[in-house]
């Protein structure tokens, strides 16, 4: 199953926690997530789980992978060798793409958990993404939010997409509520638990200065397989 190519003049942004290439078969197997990513077409990705969490905590898609079997280049986020995130949390964009500027964000955290934020261009446009992987606990996630939001407030001005795992069960509460202060959410949908979707923990959202024409979550037979999670994605028009 594949979802139809991006309108014309639109952007299309998708989230993914890949839970480091292990799939709900417990086999890792990155080329099916690469094969997912196929099916989402999507121009930006923000992934979660990319890193493994133990050792050298190696990227889960291999770097050569990407480049021999994909039409995406990761940002440079790397902060350990071999690593392609921070803290789990990337940032791949099309290999047509240019990248103006990526960096991470340090956030409060109890557990070790980040930020990672890359402005783009593409299809004539500059944008930025933030991509985030926010905390089990709720008081956490709200500061965690409130840093993100700060974080945006000191940036050069920039049409921005948010994206990520919230971790958040509630629909209104929590950090939702603190995000929903100054961005927009797009209507995404269910994406976990993969096999039988119950809970939107997965969340696009973004500011005035982009309109979302299109969303929604990604379910496949292949990516119902690949991850816990299933990827969501948002068609977007700057505004």
């Amino acid at each position: 199953m594949s979802l139809s190519p991006p309108p014309a003049h639109t952007i299309r942004i998708a989230s993914y926690n890949i839970r480091k290439a292990v799939g709900t078969d417990r086999r890792r197997n990155p080329e099916r997530i690469l094969a997912v990513l196929a099916e989402v077409d999507a121009d930006i990705v923000a992934l979660q789980e990319a890193d493994r969490r133990f050792g050298a905590r190696a990227s889960a898609l291999p770097v050569a992978l990407l480049d021999h079997h994909s039409d995406y280049q990761p940002a440079p986020l790397n902060i350990r060798t071999d690593s392609i995130g921070w803290h789990g949390n990337a940032i791949l964009l099309r290999k047509s793409a240019e990248l103006k500027r990526c960096d991470i964000l340090h956030l409060p955290c109890l557990e070790p958990r980040g930020a990672v934020v890359a402005d783009i261009g593409f299809s004539g446009h500059d944008i930025r993404l933030i991509g985030m992987h926010l905390d089990l606990s709720g008081l956490w996630r709200k500061r965690q939010a409130a840093a993100i939001v700060h974080a945006h407030g000191q940036m050069p001005p920039l049409p921005t997409v948010l994206a990520g795992d919230l971790n958040e069960w509630s629909a209104t509460r929590g950090c939702l509520a603190d995000f929903a202060r100054h961005f927009h959410f797009a209507e995404t949908g269910r994406s976990f638990h993969a096999r039988q979707p119950v809970a939107r923990l997965d969340r696009i959202m973004h500011c005035g200065r982009m309109e979302a024409v299109a969303a929604g979550v990604h379910d496949s037979p292949l990516a119902r397989r690949a991850s816990d999670h299933l990827p969501i994605w948002a068609d977007f028009r700057v505004a």
